[in-house]
């Protein structure tokens, strides 16, 4: 994994190289091939995310969400990246180092979600290395949580296969799909074995 830092504008924020993949903060460019791969995705998608606004996949509700990451990047407050694969610069998917705490906690959250037609390949396994490594590295964080579905079996054997521990489960911890949904948490710390592989 490395790490480049493209410039001081929030538009050309953190770059991470991964095994055959990159992640970048999205850009106004990425828009088609984004809305396309979550329009795709929807049904596949839907039951493992917070309720889509009826405009989401709009050009101007994307406009608005750069801004938001710019700022959020700007601020040191979350990381969003989207995940290309090298050989052919073909979107993957997404993933986020979020609610970022400093001081005596050192700690983020990882969100992430792949595109249907990209599923089960080993993609978001490798970004989420990737992500760990920028984390644990550039970021100096010592902690990185994350937290499924108790129904969602493929993100709990990615977050194992990850290193990430199972520490415990949360009621109504997180409004998925329109309902308060019960969360089973996991988290890495930079010590653990597999941190220090990244």
């Amino acid at each position: 994994m490395a790490f480049f830092r493209l410039g001081s504008s929030p538009d050309s924020a953190p770059l991470v190289r991964g095994d055959g993949m990159h992640l970048r903060p999205p850009e106004m460019r990425d828009y088609e091939a984004w809305a396309r791969l979550r329009e795709v995705s929807r049904v596949f998608l839907t039951p493992w995310e917070p309720t889509w606004p009826a405009d989401d996949l709009r050009r101007y509700a994307f406009r608005a969400r750069i801004r938001r990451y710019g700022e959020e990047i700007a601020r040191d407050e979350a990381y969003p990246f989207l995940i290309f694969r090298d050989a052919d610069q073909m979107l993957l998917g997404g993933l986020t180092l979020g609610q970022i705490r400093r001081g005596v906690a050192q700690c983020a959250t990882l969100g992430y979600w792949i595109g249907a037609p990209h599923s089960g390949q080993g993609y978001m396994t490798r970004a989420v290395a990737a992500a760990t490594g920028f984390a644990f590295g550039a970021l100096r964080l010592h902690r990185i949580e994350a937290a499924c579905l108790p129904q969602n079996v493929a993100s709990m054997r990615l977050l194992k296969r990850c290193g990430f521990q199972r520490e415990g489960y949360a009621r109504g911890y997180l409004r998925i799909n329109g309902v308060w949904q019960d969360h089973v948490l996991f988290a890495l710390l930079e010590g653990d074995a597999a941190a220090g592989r990244r």
